[in-house]
């Protein structure tokens, strides 16, 4: 059985193979979520590395990103970047009232490490800024955010609403935290979200990317990869003005 989201009969459409099910979407209605793809997450000296996290699986997520993005970009599909951080003084991250003061291992590192204060995930920093070989091109849109869900006190719901997205497809760091965390809000939100598995990486052991892509699989949405992604898209039909 293939699945279709909801479309007009003039919108251009995509089947992607992906598990459970193949998935048809309307090229217009399909946004790429780039997810947290920072020197603090993807780059030696960033936050996660410091905090002690592998993160040598982050160099072939950007090269299966870069792929990704380009497809997209050529097919018409939207390119929404996230960036997750908070001002040089935290307000923003909370404080001890909030649990993500307590949760957030960016703080309890700088708390550790107080050379670190305001260096780590603060914006205008080189932690915060998003990676050279993924930097954002003209048309693709850069969404800030405060906490791992990217629909939390930001205006990613209203930019999706506006364009009349309600495809996501996921890429990005980390999986098991912000990815996931974004998706799961979205299927709650009636959005229909696909995982590209080989264009993330997880932040800890292997066991918790196979268990995060198993939760999207079964419970929230649908898991595919960037070849299926590229073969689907690639064969876009031009745009009809």
């Amino acid at each position: 059985m293939t699945v279709s989201t909801s479309f007009p009969a003039s919108r251009r459409t995509v089947t992607l193979p992906a598990r459970p099910e193949p998935l048809t979407l309307a090229v217009e209605e399909t946004a790429v979520i780039v997810v947290d793809m920072q020197n603090a997450y993807a780059s030696e000296g960033g936050y996660l590395d410091l905090a002690g996290f592998d993160i040598s699986g982050a160099k072939a997520a950007i090269e299966a990103i870069a792929e990704t993005v380009e497809v997209a970009r050529a097919a018409g599909v939207t390119v929404i970047y996230f960036q997750n951080g908070w001002d040089k003084d935290y307000v923003e991250a909370g404080g001890p009232g909030s649990p993500n003061w307590h949760k957030s291992n960016a703080l309890k590192t700088m708390r550790k490490r107080p050379e670190l204060h305001g260096e780590l995930l603060a914006k205008g920093g080189w932690d915060y800024a998003l990676v050279d070989a993924l930097a954002p091109q003209p048309g693709d849109i850069l969404v800030p955010k405060p906490r791992y869900s990217g629909f939390f006190n930001s205006q990613f719901d209203s930019i999706l609403r506006a364009r009349g997205i309600r495809n996501l497809v996921f890429c990005g760091i980390a999986t098991n935290v912000c990815v996931e965390s974004t998706l799961r809000d979205g299927f709650h939100l009636e959005y229909f979200g696909v995982l590209l598995e080989d264009a993330t990486h997880q932040a800890g052991p292997d066991y918790v990317q196979k268990a995060a892509v198993y939760n999207v699989e079964t419970f929230f949405g649908w898991v595919s990869n960037v070849a299926e992604f590229r073969r689907a898209f690639a064969q876009t039909p031009p745009k009809q003005d």
